[in-house]
């Protein structure tokens, strides 16, 4: 599986494990739910700020997200 789709896979799991909706999410960061789906789908890859962002708001590492701790 390509990297894209494992961290949106990852993302996905964070994401129910806080037991929120995309749209929740999305309009956290102030996006539709539409453009936060592309990341968990693997559609859309992810910046540097995302990565970041994200990592803080679901209280994970890069690493973990990337699966480097597997």
């Amino acid at each position: 599986m390509e990297t894209a789709k494992l961290v949106g896979s990852r993302l996905r799991d964070a994401r129910k494990a806080k037991g929120l909706t995309q749209k929740e999410v999305a309009a956290h960061f102030r996006m539709t739910q539409q453009q936060y789906s592309r990341f968990e789908n693997g559609v859309f890859e992810l910046n540097y700020g995302q990565i970041i962002e994200l990592c803080l708001f679901y209280n994970i590492t890069p690493n973990e997200l990337f699966g480097f701790d597997e």
